[in-house]
């Protein structure tokens, strides 16, 4: 299970290492793509293949369907984590999560994928969501998950 939040900084070549307790369980390689929320989402290549496969056998009929799979597959690109743990986001994805050469990334461990954020992002959303942890925990009771 991938779990936690770590801080990292990229290398003027525009790599960022992985955390290394991340690292085993995310492999040699890995698919990333757009995520919610402005970040991105990053998979194992094994996990990728059951999301990829949900995606897959979604209705073309339905334009919400099309848009979704559209940005999710369409935009997801598999990468290469090099020898000491580093991976190279393509300038796309990049641009769409707001992380520059300047900014530092977060890693954030969501049970099944990683989200990457840049740091500012996601201390704001850290902070508006934990404002609202109350109210999500109670509509979360609701429906029997806490």
């Amino acid at each position: 299970m991938l779990i936690g939040e770590y801080t990292h900084t990229q290398d003027d070549k525009k790599r960022i290492s992985l955390p290394s307790k991340f690292r085993k369980e995310i492999g040699k390689k890995v698919v990333i793509t757009h995520g919610l929320d402005n970040c991105l989402f990053m998979y194992p290549v094994k996990e990728w293949a059951k999301i990829s496969e949900k995606l897959g056998n979604l209705s073309m009929g339905q334009a919400d369907s099309r848009g979704f799979n559209r940005i999710m597959l369409a935009g997801a690109v598999e990468l290469e984590v090099d020898a000491i743990g580093r991976i190279l986001i393509p300038e796309f994805l990049r641009e769409y999560a707001g992380v520059s050469v300047k900014t530092k990334v977060v890693f954030a461990g969501v049970h099944n994928r990683v989200e990457v954020w840049d740091e500012s992002r996601w201390k704001e959303y850290k902070a508006k969501i934990l404002k609202q942890a109350d109210q999500l925990a109670e509509k979360l009771g609701e429906v029997g998950v806490i």
